[in-house]
């Protein structure tokens, strides 16, 4: 980008960011950088900035890119959850696509510092990712590279597995409140007290017949970081590091298609409003009806059902009828408060739900009429095995959608017992919701988690109704029926 047209980028910049806080958004300092296409794609895989360097990711930011090079898909923008906000445009496009990107980027913005589901990220946190790499590298240089691939692999596998409800800081609660804990030795490097980690397991009652963990813990990675007898600092300092970094994410996952659809909702109402050229005009409507298409039968557009679900907030809260649909139409408060308006509605609403409660509340008849939305099965039609609608009922493909989302589609794991049979070994209980744990992945995870807990894992579940018990003890797998009795 030439000094001309930086300078034309940085007099729109100012315009757009005036209109965004003339329409009420509120959001932190934003920093724009123009970068080229590889970074975009590489900070696409990583997640941050500077995050540590994984053979998973270097795969993801290869297949981002070779998809944009057959012209499959394009990423326009990137934006962390930062304060202040930082963002990145790609140099290859236009000037109309950096206006509309920077609109985006700013309802982003806004829902970063807003949502209530943020509220305890770590606004810091792509400076901390840094630190995470550099010691991540200090250790390959100490231990061997190879050890601590390895032992990321392991962490990694269950990175999603700790209690995304109530963990809202970097400290987990003690399994007792009472229970003595060993005091972290003096610190030896300038990173070695940042997290209070300790030599060994936290110290824990062993009272006979006492329950280890008393309560199940769904937090398996604060878990392990504690108690996992055989760890050593570092490999604690790695579950830790591991674990903040999904504390800052977990939020995004959990708001995915809120998220996008406030930063298309603005990104439209702040346009329209800018004086384009007819062309610039032109331009950006097809950007827009392409970022906004309604996407695969067998997927949903997260920008697309978002965007619709705000404007169809906005209207009902507006007290505008659904002309197309009429009969399922659910007025908000319109009816009973002759204040309430569509715009305080959706800023509220922006600030207070994530997608789970955003779509049991919103997602209503009439909108997934509109949407064109249903579920679908597999099934073998003239011997041919093909997807095919399964259920049209709006209340069926709701819950189904939700359902899909419950704990971000991950099984729910809890500690069960972490002294199981008095030896010390480690049982988890999955929270079955009707569906069956997948064989092959259990049994790759309970490889990884035995290599973390180095002794026998089981995990108690069912199938088919009945209980079942999947066990490794280091070795080989087993797969028991539990006996109830009956």
């Amino acid at each position: 980008m030439n000094k001309t047209d930086q300078a034309e980028l940085e007099r729109w910049i100012d315009i757009i960011t005036q209109k965004a806080v003339d329409f009420g958004l509120d959001f932190y300092p934003a920093h724009f950088e123009v970068v080229p296409d590889y970074v975009i794609y590489e900070l696409g895989s990583y997640g941050l900035s500077g995050r540590f360097s994984r053979w998973g990711l270097g795969r993801a930011y290869h297949q981002q890119k070779t998809m944009y090079e057959y012209g499959m898909s394009k990423i326009y923008e990137i934006v962390f959850n930062s304060n202040p906000c930082q963002a990145f445009l790609m140099d290859s496009n236009s000037m109309l696509s950096h206006k509309f990107v920077v609109a985006h980027v700013l309802g982003h913005n806004d829902f970063f510092k807003n949502n209530i589901y943020f509220e305890h990220t770590d606004r810091q946190m792509i400076e901390k990712v840094r630190l995470h790499a550099n010691r991540i590298r200090r250790y390959e240089d100490e231990f061997g590279k190879m050890q601590v691939e390895n032992f990321l692999d392991a962490v990694l596998s269950i990175e999603y597995h700790f209690d995304t409800a109530t963990t809202t800081s970097y400290h987990r609660k003690q399994v007792k409140p009472d229970e003595p804990v060993k005091a972290p030795p003096p610190p030896t490097t300038e990173f070695d007290d940042l997290w209070n980690i300790v030599d060994g397991p936290l110290v824990r009652d062993t009272t006979p017949n006492v329950k280890f963990p008393q309560e199940p813990d769904r937090d398996l990675l604060g878990f392990l970081r504690d108690y996992a007898p055989e760890l050593t600092r570092w490999q604690r300092d790695i579950i830790n590091m591991v674990r903040e970094e999904m504390i800052y994410f977990i939020p995004q996952i959990r708001t995915k298609i809120m998220n996008e659809g406030w930063a298309s909702y603005w990104h439209e109402r702040i346009m329209t409003d800018l004086d384009l050229t007819p062309e610039e005009h032109l331009e950006f409507r097809k950007l827009h009806s392409s970022v906004l298409s309604p996407g695969s039968k067998m997927s949903i557009n997260p920008y697309y059902v978002g965007y619709n679900i705000f404007r169809d907030i906005e209207r009902r809260w507006n007290g505008e009828p659904d002309t197309d649909h009429p009969e399922t139409d659910w007025l908000g408060d319109k009816r009973t408060r002759p204040d309430a308006n569509g715009m305080m509605k959706i800023f509220d609403v922006r600030r207070d739900e994530n997608d789970l409660s955003f779509l049991r509340k919103y997602l209503t008849e009439g909108l997934i009429n509109r949407l064109d939305m249903f579920t679908y099965r597999k099934d073998v039609v003239n011997g041919v095995q093909v997807w095919v609608v399964a259920d049209t009922d709006w209340r069926n493909v709701r819950d189904t959608l939700l359902e899909s989302m419950t704990n971000m589609g991950m099984p729910i794991i809890e500690v069960e017992n972490g002294d199981y049979k008095r030896r010390g070994e480690l049982l988890l209980n999955h929270a079955s919701d009707g569906k069956p744990l997948d064989t092959d992945y259990t049994q790759r995870t309970m490889r990884h988690i035995y290599s973390l807990w180095q002794r026998p894992v089981h995990i108690q579940t069912e199938r088919e109704g009945k209980p079942l018990l999947l066990s490794f003890d280091g070795e080989e797998f087993n797969m028991d029926e539990v006996w109830t009795g009956e």
